[in-house]
């Protein structure tokens, strides 16, 4: 039997007029020759159930200039990379669902005089996610709020942190727990984030933003270019040296905490004489107010658009004529300048050279704001049993960081406490890495790499362990390889 007719045996079962089972999830599609199944993930080629992408393979080049070649190859005589070398990854690989069965690879190799074990395998997530990091200080949405792609919500606004607003997208309740259409529309918008596609949410009493991985975020078609340096009274605290002589008050305007350089600790620490201006909100410590507006897309995250607007009053016990005042956002996006006249009214005027300067270094300061994305998947259940016949043994072992797990190759963080609960950064697992079943629930790769006496003892399928170079002479037409993503650590001792 032929190594691709074996895997065809492996996923699934050989039905009367060619037709083929596929036994990769639950659906058990029935696939006619020449047809692919529900999630075009599988097809039936001459009576053979085949997947339409190859097995992804990662491998180290001994020249970093010399091209990748297909392990195939009747050309390939081993000069530019040896197994040792290569990693088989989960994309391409299929899945034994509900895994019964062995995972499709196991795969032996040895590192350094450690012999190793690989098992490689796609699993099928259901309670899976992304969570959406977007380095801006816009206002997109109230704690809580439903996250909405075509109506259907997909997720919701969680905690923002520091410079940057969270979502949480996905999740078992969205991907089956609602409407048929809740749940394709929620897998859909997971497959293009995780894909790094572009993708429009809208937030219910917010506003709509378009995320990208890796790229800025777009809310309310305005592109954000800075995250915020801090918030307002970090501001005030990193440049008060660079404004004193140069001006006599700075206001930072913050959705969070808005900074009066005068009334602050580095004003004081500076003898800065007091200026006698009192902005709107709840004065926390001195020179630094809460809620002194709204939230909102104008400064520092506020819904303010003209700073004069957060004066509730100037002393005139404290001000004096010709008072140099300056407002600013976390950013330096927006800046205003003001002189006081002789009836203390802040009037706008142009910015000294000087002052100018540190609001320049403030957005020099702030870092470019991006969309982060990172897949986050319970690998529970089933998938365990494709590992090891004890599935607790390999959740122990995990735990302990005696077996490593990686996603596509890259590295993830795994959750302490119970399961095998791990997030992956979409931007470091290679292209094509994701794709879905009708259920629905996303399919992705995942990699246990341990020692092999170790596998022995989590009763591992150590009657399926099969050396790294004759799965790789298998795969032949198979097997696509591509480059180790420089960023990610080697699984394996090197």
């Amino acid at each position: 039997m032929t190594s691709r007719a074996a895997r065809s045996a492996q996923f699934g079962a050989a039905e009367a007029d060619g037709i083929i089972r596929c036994d990769a999830c639950p659906v058990l599609c029935r696939i006619r020759p020449g047809r692919a199944g529900a999630c075009a993930r599988y097809a039936n080629q001459d009576g053979v159930l085949v997947r339409t992408d190859p097995v992804l393979a990662l491998a180290h080049a001994v020249d970093s200039n010399a091209p990748l070649v297909p392990f195939a190859r009747q050309d390939w005589d081993g000069a530019l990379m040896g197994p040792s070398r290569v990693f088989v990854t989960g994309v391409g690989s299929g899945t034994t669902y509900p895994d019964y069965k062995p995972a499709p690879f196991i795969i032996g190799s040895t590192h350094d005089g450690v012999d190793t074990v690989t098992v490689v395998t796609e699993g099928m997530f259901s309670y899976c996610g992304a969570k959406v990091k977007i380095d801006t200080d816009r206002h997109l949405g109230p704690e809580a709020a439903a996250v909405r792609v075509n109506g259907e919500q997909v997720g919701h606004v969680t905690t923002a942190e520091y410079g940057s607003q969270m979502l949480s997208i996905g999740g078992v309740r969205h991907l089956t727990g609602g409407s048929k259409k809740e749940g394709v529309v929620t897998c859909d918008t997971l497959l293009k984030l995780c894909g790094a596609e572009a993708v429009e949410l809208t937030i219910d009493g917010g506003h709509a933003v378009v995320v990208q991985a890796g790229a800025a975020p777009i809310v309310d078609g305005t592109p954000e270019t800075r995250m915020r340096v801090g918030c307002g009274s970090a501001a005030v605290g990193i440049f008060a040296q660079q404004w004193l002589g140069h001006v006599d008050e700075v206001v930072v305007v913050d959705d969070h905490i808005t900074g009066v350089l005068s009334e602050h600790q580095a004003g004081r620490v500076l003898d800065m004489r007091p200026a006698g201006i009192r902005v709107r909100g709840r004065r926390s410590t001195p020179g630094r107010y809460f809620q002194v507006a709204q939230p909102g897309l104008g400064w520092g995250g506020t819904d303010i658009t003209d700073p004069l607007a957060i004066i509730e009053r100037i002393d005139p016990k404290l001000a004096w004529p010709g008072l140099r005042l300056l407002f600013t956002s976390t950013t330096g996006d927006h800046a205003l300048y003001c002189v006081l006249d002789d009836a203390l009214r802040p009037m706008p005027a142009e910015m000294p050279a000087a002052v100018r300067a540190v609001v320049d270094r403030i957005g020099e300061n702030c870092e470019p704001s991006l969309c982060s994305v990172l897949f986050m998947a319970g690998a529970g259940g089933s998938l365990r049993a494709g590992v090891t016949q004890n599935p607790v043994l390999l959740t122990q072992s995990v735990a302990r960081g005696e077996t490593r797990v990686t996603m596509g190759g890259a590295p993830v963080y795994l959750w302490p406490g119970g399961g095998i609960t791990v997030m992956a950064d979409v931007l470091r697992m290679p292209r094509l890495s994701f794709g879905h079943v009708p259920t629905p629930a996303i399919v992705a790769p995942i990699e246990f790499t341990l020692p092999r006496a170790l596998y022995a003892r989590l009763g591992g399928h150590m009657d399926q362990v099969v050396p790294v170079g004759q799965v790789l002479r298998d795969l032949g037409e198979d097997l696509r390889v591509e480059t180790w993503h420089p960023a990610n650590p080697w699984p394996f001792p090197r």
